[in-house]
């Protein structure tokens, strides 16, 4: 990577941690401090425990479900190093948003096994890797498309039966401000950038014969393909199916442990479980370093629209539920990298 690569993710990683502060910020602003760090003291922490143990298992449970999809492409990779690859790219994602994607990918291909006859004993030229890089990565699209596709699942089936109490908010909070962002010409822009995209695919696919940069675009790309159809070739494909049913349980139950922690919300019943769970999740897909600042104000901002619960007690709730979150991102992280480490070793 030269200099100009490093300014670049330097200047991206400001940007995205300057969003986090300004959010951090906005959202916090006026808090009584004393007052907060009663609220997080009066809170029984026994239930925080058994969330956190939930975020674990989740953890677990999506290291199985990613190691289904690429066990058609490498059949070696083992129980622990995905779980190993998942939690290194949660931490990963504290330093630059969505860059844990990407170094859970490489540390798959890295811990692949080389293709027969490809082994490189000579030392001459890279080895090739069962679970090459774009493969991987072709998985993990899938993997996070199917998550956005469950999320808004869940968010369809609450508002299909619980739209009176819960309708209001995702239309006036959540959607009315995105939709009134979407300008005229930004519709524009995105059709021209479409169509840009589909010529740049047209005319490497009819130059990749001739061209050495059409053709190694084209193999990135058929890569990729392969390892979002991976799915397709599973052997078990109904474990796929409950994995995710667990892991979105687990999600649940970590929301339901932590609104029981607290004196003020632990009369609120699993739908409304439910409903912080998603809204949530909205705060965790803003490209900001671990979903700081957005997570915290969404889920206040749902708790004070819904449930006409003080802001600031909202915050209380949202702080629980973040940073044992990230807590227990950071210390099965710094676990699974300390035991690839010594394995290594």
């Amino acid at each position: 990577m030269n200099k100009k690569d490093y300014g670049t993710d330097i200047i991206k990683y400001l940007l995205s941690a300057a969003v986090a502060c300004f959010l951090l910020y906005f959202t916090f602003r006026g808090v009584k401090w004393d007052d907060f760090i009663a609220g997080l003291k009066s809170c029984r922490l026994s239930y925080i425990v058994v969330s956190m143990v939930a975020g674990i298992a989740a953890f677990w449970f999506r290291g199985l479900r990613w190691r289904e999809i690429l066990l058609p492409i490498d059949g070696s990779i083992s129980r622990v190093t995905t779980f190993n690859a998942v939690n290194i790219g949660y931490i990963a994602n504290f330093v630059f948003p969505r860059i844990g994607e990407f170094v859970r990918c490489g540390f798959i291909t890295k811990n692949s096994l080389p293709v027969p006859g490809n082994d490189n004993i000579t030392g001459e030229g890279p080895v090739k890797k069962r679970a090459s890089y774009d493969k991987v990565l072709g998985t993990v699209v899938l993997e996070r498309a199917w998550d956005m596709v469950t999320m808004f699942a869940f968010l369809v089936l609450l508002l299909a039966f619980r739209w009176k109490e819960f309708g209001g908010f995702f239309m006036e909070k959540m959607w009315r401000p995105f939709q009134e962002n979407l300008s005229f010409s930004l519709w524009w822009l995105l059709l021209a950038l479409a169509i840009l995209c589909a010529g740049a695919v047209y005319a490497i696919w009819r130059t990749r014969a001739r061209s050495a940069f059409s053709r190694a675009v084209a193999n990135v790309c058929r890569g990729l393909l392969q390892g979002v159809l991976s799915c397709l070739r599973m052997k078990r494909k109904w474990k796929f199916f409950f994995y995710t049913g667990v892991i979105w349980l687990m999600y649940w139950l970590m929301s339901a442990a932590t609104m029981s922690a607290m004196p003020g919300l632990d009369g609120l019943g699993p739908v409304d479980a439910l409903f912080l769970m998603l809204a949530g999740s909205f705060g965790w897909l803003v490209p900001v370093p671990g979903g700081f600042g957005a997570f915290h104000f969404i889920v206040s901002l749902a708790l004070s629209t819904i449930y006409g619960i003080p802001f600031e007690t909202g915050l209380i709730f949202a702080t629980l539920s973040h940073e044992s979150q990230a807590i227990t991102m950071a210390v099965c992280g710094g676990i699974s990298y300390i035991d690839e480490t010594f394995r290594k070793n």
